[in-house]
């Protein structure tokens, strides 16, 4: 399946989703247009995994523009905290989407879970993107990340856990990389870093074809 350079809507309402994705689909062409732009609405999230969301949301903004929808479930699952906050990582930030909280609360858990040594606070960076049609075809694009928990966070660049999360191999957090550092990824090329640029990597293999 094909997606051929037109409108497309980048099924989100957070800001920092819609500038990597805008960033990611920047080198083939498209007309991104984020749903809060065009007024759609967020659509509840019921499903219980992060693939089931990134359909539902997906789905909802195909059919309620009429255009091609990209959208993007992911979040943090912290293995000493059973894989926790993960499906329900944007609400530990809470109505405000404090993320400074949300962090906090990480540590607190781990710290009560007594994982204070590294080896004790790894976890993973999960994204699915799904791509939806309107007439209701849809295809999903997971991506990983595995790397550690550190604390306290550092710097300020990224959005959300980045400033608290350190990917293996690296010697510094999301929080402390650059959008381009962070992605680790160009068309064409078969590496990605993040697991969002690593789901994106995936939808362009599969839809886009070389550029």
């Amino acid at each position: 399946m094909r997606l051929e350079p037109g409108p497309i809507v980048v099924a989100s309402h957070n800001p920092g989703k819609v500038r990597e994705i805008r960033e990611l689909l920047a080198p083939f062409g498209f007309e991104v247009r984020a749903a809060g732009e065009l007024d759609l609405d967020e659509p509840e999230e019921t499903g219980t995994t992060f693939e089931e969301n990134a359909i539902l949301k997906a789905r909802a903004a195909a059919e309620a523009s009429g255009l091609p929808a990209l959208a993007d479930d992911s979040g943090l699952a912290v293995d000493a905290l059973g894989g926790e906050p993960g499906i329900y990582s944007a609400r530990w930030a809470g109505e405000d989407k404090d993320f400074a909280r949300a962090m906090r609360n990480v540590e607190e858990k781990l710290q009560a879970a007594g994982a204070t040594a590294p080896e004790r606070r790894s976890g993973q960076f999960v994204c699915v993107l799904a791509l939806a049609f309107p007439g209701g075809e849809v295809r999903t694009f997971p991506g990983i990340v595995p790397g550690t928990l550190v604390w306290p966070p550092r710097g300020h660049q990224g959005f959300g856990y980045d400033p608290m999360f350190l990917p293996d191999g690296e010697s510094r957090t999301f929080g402390e990389m650059s959008a381009e550092e962070k992605h680790g990824w160009k068309p064409g090329e078969t590496h990605a870093l993040s697991h969002r640029a690593r789901a994106f990597m995936r939808f362009a293999g599969e839809c886009l074809g070389p550029r």
